[in-house]
């Protein structure tokens, strides 16, 4: 079957590498924004050149994830949004995509189909979701975004957020687990 653009599809985001965010340094709150937002994700690292991807060859192209948070400037968004326009400046800006450290799903002998996740704020829990209730599965979404674009070794690819996101403020401590495993510690300054 043959969708179209206006058919179920998940919706994608460009980020530059000048988005990423790694190894725990901290998340500065941009001056251009007065409501930050947290979107918790499970993150694939593709592992291989990659193009026009069947779905059932998908988890051919990744072997490591982590938990991400994409931050988004929700109140750009909304005006981006109202006016038609594109919205990579509330969702691509400079550390916007932050990342944790990566594990080996065969090592650790994890079901990318059934991985629960979750998002804890000053050691509360505001997010917690499991791949098996995303819209899209992850072998579905790595061989839509093929179609469009070559995956290159080393490209991130976030996955989609559960509910519960919600504003960041300074001082927050934020980590987050796929499992019981913690992979991503920061704090928002």
């Amino acid at each position: 079957m043959r969708h179209t653009l206006l058919d179920r599809e998940p919706a994608i985001f460009m980020k530059p590498d000048s988005s990423l965010l790694k190894e725990g340094k901290p998340f500065y709150i941009p001056g251009f924004s007065s409501d930050v937002q947290y979107e918790a994700e499970i993150v694939v690292k593709i592992n291989r050149l990659g193009k026009n991807i069947a779905e059932r060859f998908a988890h051919r192209y990744y072997d490591e994830v982590t938990i991400g948070i994409d931050m988004t400037a929700r109140d750009l968004q909304q005006q981006l949004r109202a006016n038609a326009l594109p919205w990579e400046v509330c969702k691509a800006f400079d550390n916007s995509a932050v990342t944790g450290g990566f594990i080996s799903l065969e090592k650790e002998k994890m079901d990318i189909n059934n991985m629960s996740f979750h998002l804890d704020i000053n050691g509360i829990t505001v997010q917690e979701g499991n791949t098996n209730s995303q819209i899209f599965k992850i072998d579905e979404i790595i061989a839509y975004v093929s179609r469009f674009f070559t995956l290159k070794m080393g490209d991130l690819i976030y996955t989609g957020t559960p509910a519960g996101v919600g504003k960041v403020h300074i001082n927050d401590h934020l980590q987050g687990y796929i499992g019981e495993t913690k992979l991503l510690d920061f704090y928002i300054k």
